[in-house]
């Protein structure tokens, strides 16, 4: 029998990245800045992008997990590495699928931290044993997830060519 899982449909995280929005408004926090966590992370910004009507989004490529509950020792971000230069004033929201470990989410908090005047992180899912505390959570699960951006395996055979 296989293990229960969190299931996150479109029409759901519509709805999700919504009701994020709205506790990010209603906490009186007003970003200038949304900062992804690529790839899962870039769904959530979009939608709080709109949402909370700010134009200015950044994105981090990290790299953690290598497959279903495998993961490299340590995050580490990617080339091209943001610039954050002249951002001394910018009130940054970090965005992320799920806080699972943390370890991602910290390593981009970290990153931004003496370099904007405040940073908050908004996720769609945390789990209890992330490391990070985000102020912004849809739900709460010790489950594994099934993003509808990632559940289908990828269209191509790997060399960039669609399989038959």
């Amino acid at each position: 029998m296989s293990q229960p899982r969190e299931v996150l449909t479109w029409e759901i995280f519509g709805s999700a990245s919504r009701e994020l929005a709205e506790q990010v408004a209603a906490s009186g926090y007003r970003p200038n800045l949304i900062f992804s966590i690529a790839r899962g992370g870039l769904f959530v910004a979009g939608a709080l992008g709109y949402a909370l009507d700010v134009k200015n989004l950044h994105v981090a490529n990290v790299e953690f997990y290598t497959g279903v509950d495998e993961r490299l020792p340590l995050p580490i971000m990617l080339p091209p590495v943001p610039d954050l230069v002249d951002m001394a004033e910018a009130r940054v929201l970090i965005t992320d699928d799920v806080a699972d470990t943390g370890a991602t989410l910290k390593l981009v908090r970290d990153f931004c931290a003496d370099r904007v005047a405040e940073v908050r992180c908004a996720v769609v899912y945390e789990k209890p044993r992330s490391e990070v505390r985000c102020e912004y959570v849809w739900r709460r699960t010790d489950l594994w997830i099934n993003f509808p951006w990632s559940t289908l395996p990828p269209v191509t055979n790997g060399s960039g060519v669609r399989d038959a």
